[in-house]
């Protein structure tokens, strides 16, 4: 076997059939993009439409469902498995946050946050396990933690305990299914340059500096970044991890004071 063979031995996923949550834009779409051209069928679970279709190829398929409705989400997973025969991979991406201090902060929006970017990871996990539990591949688990869970961010607390508790469900479930033939594992990212950061950036400069300032790399991520780290954990290179959250931040957790 030589290099060339070795490495897409490892990195082939070619016949891989899994789920993306919110993959329609930003750093879902990043995601979706990288794990298809590496050969993966991908479906983009979203509850709305993807932002630009041309991003996606053939092997990437829309399928419109609101997360928190669990019976239709249900219907959706049994569907894919009944059509594919097979499920190997979930990608928990989909998430939402608002900003506003914790003293005022609205009760009702909190759970609505809680309900989408942490309970409904918690019941996909579990629509999924026994589907991934009879991948020929390997069935992988991987969510979308955020720098959130490792640092306190002003005006985001409820996001900051949500995003924490993935963390949590991330090492719960990599325990308990450790002997069910499924691997889980979270990735936290840093600044990610999706279309949704730069308008933001472009009308507030001053939370672009404070951003930058958290960087030792000059530059910020891009949801290609966080799709190389979902292809190397959804990869024969990474059979031996679980249970953990890889930072792919541009170095901002090493930084320190």
């Amino acid at each position: 076997m030589n290099s060339t063979e070795f490495v897409n031995s490892l990195f082939n996923l070619e016949g891989h059939v899994g789920i993306v949550t919110g993959a329609s834009r930003g750093i879902g779409a990043g995601i979706a993009r990288i794990i298809s051209q590496a050969g993966a069928t991908v479906y983009d679970l979203d509850v709305g439409e993807p932002a630009d279709e041309e991003q996606f190829n053939e092997k990437v398929r829309f399928v419109k469902v609101d997360l928190t409705d669990r019976a239709a989400c249900k219907k959706v997973i049994e569907e894919i498995v009944a059509k594919e025969g097979q499920l190997d991979f979930l990608i928990n991406n989909a998430g939402i946050t608002h900003k506003q201090r914790a003293e005022e902060f609205d009760m009702d929006r909190y759970k609505k946050i809680q309900d989408i970017n942490l309970e409904t990871l918690f019941e996909l996990c579990r629509m999924c396990y026994p589907y991934l539990k009879q991948s020929k591949y390997i069935g992988r688990i991987l969510s979308i933690s955020s720098m959130g869970a490792h640092m306190g961010f002003n005006g985001v607390v409820p996001y900051c305990i949500t995003k924490s508790g993935v963390l949590g469900l991330t090492r719960g479930l990599a325990t308990e299914w450790a002997h069910d033939n499924i691997l889980v594992n979270s990735v936290a990212p840093g600044w990610v340059l999706t279309k949704l950061n730069a308008d933001m950036f472009e009308k507030n400069p001053d939370r672009k500096e404070a951003a930058w300032r958290k960087f030792p790399m000059d530059r910020f991520g891009t949801p290609e970044d966080i799709g190389n780290m979902m292809l190397f954990l959804l990869s024969g290179a990474s059979t031996y991890l679980t249970g953990q959250d890889f930072a792919v931040d541009g170095g901002a957790l090493a930084y320190g004071f």
